[in-house]
């Protein structure tokens, strides 16, 4: 038996953010994570984050721009960059057009744990891993206590905590301790939505997507025949206007079948990369879509090739969901055959530029995602259980088509800020892609609150929001702000001996709380700009 004051289940950016909250302010906190890196979605899922175009200036908490500080302090202190990157003020390591800083996994690994590493030593963050969530103990509307399981040995610990917060990436904790919970599409009639369906589809979900990293040197690195290989070589979504394995793809705006290009080593100029998804989603060129090592960056020969992050369309592995279904253990191991034959497809038949097949110089790079098998260690997954919220954010609140000139709903218990088009990825029930603009919209603290439970709180994806709103509050700068705020109201709750739901009832008791996020430096408001 372990007792703390703060329990956070899952280690991602959310469980990373709220640790560090409630750790700066005074409260003991434990962290538990199923995988071997801290970070989740950019980590041990190898996805480089996916942020605004105003990032560099606003519109991100404090700690998180810390995170992004140290990467580049990093880059700058440990690798040989040349002259020209080292002084480029937002070193875009990477030149990726998904983000002004796109980056190698495991530098964010190393900057997580530097930010951990005073409260682990002053012993008011202890980490536990690999350790998953089995079950929980609930005592009337209060989680007394939850059991996590090794995930190689077996060994279970129970852990008792005053606040139980659920940062794992698929929402574990919430059929564990009987919390209401939606999953998949809610219905229109429930929600008002206009995207929405008129039948609620519970297991109607976004694809997930098993990443991977890549560059492509001299030799012939082909990997083995993946044993599904044929399955997807032949496999053609009806929406999709090509076969899965190959360089065209659905336009996520238009919806239209669009080729891609594929160009390793384009020898651009990384500085001339502006990274700025208002203007265009940078999915065109593959390789430097998420490209997170452009070797013109470093010092001549120090990298013989660039290594781009494969999240691609055609690795979005949509055939079922990978929660709420007996067969979720299949349909992951599915989506890495997925993975694997995209690979093998780009090494052997893949159309190359000037007119050959295949390009046996990739070589996969599982050095750089932490694992012997060249993949992600983590499924990148998209979307959560969701908890019945005192609030739930619905499309009518942030759409640009919707909203117009008004820009998004402004929430009097707005705990943060954030930006993402609403960008919905082919789903298990048929859908191709909803891609909806979006105004710059703000976190209201009622969506982190389950409507009974008085002590867990949601701290990632899995706060209250819709099928659809889900699609532009589940990226990278957001979960951190969602899990700083689940930890900072933790620690206040325990400071003024109150509860999560009377400062959210109590103005005077919820101005306080925004008063103390704002100075750690949670913005919860937007400047006047437009969304897209």
């Amino acid at each position: 038996m372990l007792n703390t004051e703060v329990l956070i289940v899952g280690g991602g950016l959310g469980g990373v953010a709220a640790a560090l909250a409630a750790a700066r302010a005074g409260r003991q906190v434990v962290l538990t994570e199923e995988f071997a890196w801290l970070g989740g979605q950019l980590t041990s899922q190898a996805v480089p984050p996916d942020e605004h175009p105003w990032v560099e200036r606003f519109g991100v908490t404090r700690s998180y721009r810390q995170l992004r500080t140290g990467i580049r302090d990093y880059y700058r202190r440990h690798y040989p960059l040349t002259e020209r990157a080292r002084s480029w003020e937002d070193l875009n390591p990477g030149a990726g057009h998904v983000s002004k800083l796109c980056h190698e996994p495991r530098v964010a690994v190393a900057v997580i744990e530097s930010m951990l590493a005073p409260y682990l030593a002053a012993g008011r963050i202890r980490v536990l891993q690999p350790y998953v969530p089995c079950a929980a103990a609930v005592d009337g509307d209060r989680v007394s206590a939850v059991t996590v399981q090794h995930k190689d040995t077996g060994e279970q610990l129970s852990i008792t905590a005053r606040y139980v917060l659920d940062a794992t990436e698929t929402g574990e904790l919430l059929p564990l301790a009987g919390c209401e919970y939606v999953t998949g599409f809610e219905a229109s009639t429930e929600t008002g939505e206009p995207s929405a369906p008129a039948q609620a589809q519970p297991l109607n979900m976004q694809a997930v997507s098993v990443c991977f990293a890549i560059d492509h040197v001299d030799g012939d690195h082909t990997i083995d025949k993946p044993a599904d290989y044929d399955f997807w070589r032949s496999y053609q979504p009806d929406f999709w206007g090509a076969p899965m394995l190959s360089w065209t793809a659905p336009h996520p705006r238009t919806l239209q079948p669009e080729p891609r290009i594929f160009d390793p080593n384009p020898g651009d100029d990384p500085m001339g990369v502006a990274a700025d998804q208002s203007r265009e989603g940078g999915d065109i060129n593959l390789w430097t879509f998420r490209r997170i090592a452009a070797r013109d960056n470093f010092t001549a020969g120090f990298y013989p090739s660039d290594i781009t992050l494969v999240n691609w369309p055609m690795i979005d592995y949509f055939e079922g969901p990978v929660i709420e279904v007996p067969d979720a253990a299949e349909h992951l191991e599915r989506a890495r055959g997925l993975s694997r034959s995209v690979m093998y497809w780009m090494q052997t038949e893949a159309p190359r530029p000037d007119g050959g097949l295949g390009f046996p110089g990739l070589r996969l790079r599982g050095d750089i995602t932490g694992t012997t098998d060249g993949l992600a260690m983590a499924p990148y997954i998209r979307e959560s259980r969701r908890i019945k919220a005192r609030y739930t954010v619905v499309e009518q609140d942030l759409s640009l088509a919707l909203r117009k000139d008004a820009g998004a709903a402004h929430y009097a218990d707005s705990v943060g800020v954030g930006m993402y088009r609403i960008d919905l990825h082919p789903s298990t029930g048929g859908d191709n892609y909803i891609d909806v603009g979006a105004s710059p919209f703000e976190i209201p603290l009622g969506a982190l609150l389950p409507q009974r439970l008085e002590n867990l709180l949601a701290a990632g994806k899995n706060i209250g929001t819709t099928h659809i709103t889900n699609g532009c509050y589940r990226l990278h700068p957001v979960e951190w702000n969602i899990g700083e705020v689940a930890g900072a109201l933790a620690a206040f709750c325990l400071e003024h001996s109150t509860e999560p739901a009377a400062v959210h009832a109590s103005p005077e008791r919820l101005a306080a709380f925004q008063q103390g996020l704002q100075r750690d430096g949670v913005e919860l408001g937007w400047p006047r700009v437009v969304g897209y």
